[in-house]
């Protein structure tokens, strides 16, 4: 062990002739304990909101979807679109329309996005696990169905059990608009509502209506082969972003091939944000509690000046008596980092399994209890930073002591 760490361990847990070194000492650990837990259980709780919002965006979201780069129709009997169907790590390959419409019912009436589905949209996604009134439904041998967003189907008092059809407004895309009259300018289909879906996301609960692609094509005037994305489902076992870098080689810079995170990547990137803003102000509160080592130092330096002569007697030179108490700072920081992770997983596990820690009275969360998600690269990070600030604010203030 070396001479200066070992003198050093000894000074931390002996006992001082002043009780006030002790009790600075305990203080500056606690309070890089205390900053600690914070760390971890704020990001652990990031974390948990971030799994949580992406568990739901996956229940709509394919795993991979293809657009156009530039533009917004391409045609899927392209021979790169034929490969990617018949690549053995798609499960599943199904096709999408997605426009804007005015889509009337009753006396109401509001803009929405149309999206426009093949009937293996089911395989694709989820979405018949969030369905939140009726079924998915989208077409039988006699009539086209749409399934529309909870926050949709309530703006417009839509309900499964009514038989009043849907009304869906979109204007002529090969024809221009007649001033005389301007209602032959717009394309009108029907639609009767077999189910509500709810994802938990006004993105989607707010603006979404499904319908059969063979009645988008009609309503946007497109032909059979053209749409405007590609969704796929990726064969159980195969790994997601090998087969978006093989796709992206195929299609070339032509189209985006984005991935679940990607396809939500303004939101994502958002929460992203707000965690490392946390981090920051966390860290710099932090950053505060670790100056206390500084004035534990400095009253353990005074107090063992009789063992300092002492030492250089025996020959220990400068440099090894200033690592004696660098030793003594870092040490403070990494036991009181050591103790506030496990503590502060320990805190974060309890609430994972237990929900102690409620979001309020109201039953309108999806959750009653805040999420949590403990992740092993922001332990080794919060540890990495809690040991950094000690090394940086214990040693450049020895430099400037007189020993």
């Amino acid at each position: 062990m070396n001479f200066s760490f070992r003198i050093a361990f000894r000074y931390l847990f002996s006992k001082k002739s002043h009780n006030a070194i002790n009790i600075i000492s305990i203080i500056s650990a606690c309070g890089v304990c205390v900053g600690t837990i914070a760390l971890v259980c704020v990001l652990s709780v990031y974390n948990g909101f971030e799994s949580l919002v992406q568990g739901l965006f996956s229940e709509f979201d394919p795993d991979l979807k293809i657009t156009l780069a530039e533009g917004k129709s391409f045609d899927i009997s392209s021979p790169a679109m034929v490969k990617i169907r018949n690549m053995k790590d798609v499960a599943v390959f199904t096709t999408a329309i997605e426009e804007n419409a005015l889509i009337k019912y009753g006396e109401k009436q509001t803009p929405a996005i149309i999206k426009g589905v093949s009937e293996n949209f089911i395989k694709a996604t989820h979405i018949d696990s969030i369905m939140y009134s009726g079924v998915f439904k989208i077409q039988d041998p006699s009539f086209y169905y749409a399934v529309a967003g909870v926050g949709l189907a309530s703006h417009l008092n839509m309900n499964v059990s009514f038989i009043e059809p849907i009304s869906i407004y979109a204007p002529k895309r090969t024809s221009q608009i007649k001033l005389a009259r301007p209602e032959t300018s717009f394309n009108q289909q029907y639609i009767y509502l077999s189910g509500i879906f709810s994802v938990k996301q006004a993105k989607y609960d707010e603006n979404y209506l499904i319908i059969p692609l063979e009645l988008a094509q009609q309503i946007y005037e497109y032909e059979p082969n053209i749409v405007t994305s590609v969704e796929l489902k990726i064969a159980s076992g195969a790994n997601v972003e090998k087969v978006q870098k093989e796709i992206e080689k195929n299609l070339g810079n032509r189209f985006n091939v984005q991935n679940r995170y990607e396809q939500q990547e303004d939101f994502f990137r958002i929460m992203k944000v707000e965690k490392w803003i946390s981090y920051l102000i966390l860290s710099f509160i932090l950053l505060i509690a670790i100056f206390n080592i500084i004035g534990s130092l400095s009253m353990l330096i005074i107090e063992k000046e009789q063992d300092i002569t002492t030492l250089r007697n025996m020959g220990a030179n400068t440099l090894q008596i200033r690592h004696i108490f660098l030793y003594e700072g870092w040490l403070i920081s990494i036991i009181g980092a050591f103790i506030g992770i496990v503590i502060g997983v320990v805190l974060c596990l309890i609430q994972e399994h237990f929900g102690i820690i409620g979001l309020g009275g109201s039953n309108n969360f999806i959750i009653n209890a805040y999420p949590v998600d403990v992740q092993f690269s922001d332990v080794v990070l919060i540890f990495v930073t809690v040991v950094a600030m000690g090394f940086l604010a214990v040693r450049y203030p020895i430099r400037f002591i007189k020993i």
